[in-house]
């Protein structure tokens, strides 16, 4: 009797500590974090290449453990909206940029004669605006290495094998939701700015691509080989 009063005295126990995640819903997880704006689970599907069921199991665990916050998408037509997932860490002016973003790729996917062409000159307008604000050249940088920079300034991630310099692995899309709905528009303003970039630093833009979801968690972006050295 005496221990038993003891222990209540002691209060109650400390919850155990949170179970590690799997690979696969840490890398959802990754996904949604630091997203502007809500992502549907389509778009999750497009990115990791995992099966629709299998991310939907995934994102209702995170939601159970309150690490994913869970939205209706507004209403469309007939029927249930489908839900939309969040763990947004910014500030509210980068959801204001995911919402404009969105907005304009709307726009231009639905009164431009070439979208994609329109996006892509846009885009390199953007980018060589960029270069003359964020990175001064001091001739010291390579053409490759200013446009990683740039990447990573916008949250793409970018990452580079040292065995093959000009790919770079762009393992986060800080518009994936609007990059999901209209691909054309988006990946192509960002093609663009990464050859606006190039065009800023001298650089040919010839051999320049951009493969969205190339391979799961990963945009592959391919450089042109003169834009490694000065």
């Amino acid at each position: 009797m005496e221990n038993r009063v003891l222990g209540s005295r002691l209060g109650p126990r400390a919850a155990s500590p949170p179970r590690p995640l799997s690979v696969a819903r840490a890398a959802i997880l990754d996904a949604v974090r630091g997203q502007p704006e809500p992502v549907s689970v389509a778009a999750l599907v497009r990115l990791t290449r995992l099966h629709e069921n299998t991310v939907r199991e995934h994102l209702n665990a995170l939601v159970g453990t309150g690490r994913v916050r869970r939205t209706r998408a507004p209403a469309t037509g007939r029927g249930r909206p489908a839900w939309l997932y969040l763990s947004w860490e910014g500030g509210p002016e980068e959801a204001q940029y995911a919402g404009l973003a969105a907005a304009l790729s709307r726009a231009v996917a639905g009164s431009a004669a070439d979208p994609t062409a329109v996006a892509e000159a846009q885009g390199r307008a953007w980018g060589r605006d960029m270069v003359v604000r964020q990175h001064d050249d001091d001739g010291s940088s390579t053409a490759a290495s200013v446009v990683v920079a740039t990447l990573d300034d916008l949250r793409f991630a970018p990452r580079v094998a040292p065995e093959e310099p000009t790919v770079v692995r762009l393992e986060r899309c800080p518009l994936l939701e609007t990059a999901h709905r209209f691909p054309d528009v988006v990946c192509a303003v960002h093609l663009g700015m990464v050859r606006g970039v190039l065009e800023r630093l001298g650089e040919s833009t010839e051999g320049t691509g951009l493969r969205p979801f190339a391979e799961p968690g990963a945009c592959l972006l391919e450089l042109p080989q003169l834009a490694l050295s000065r």
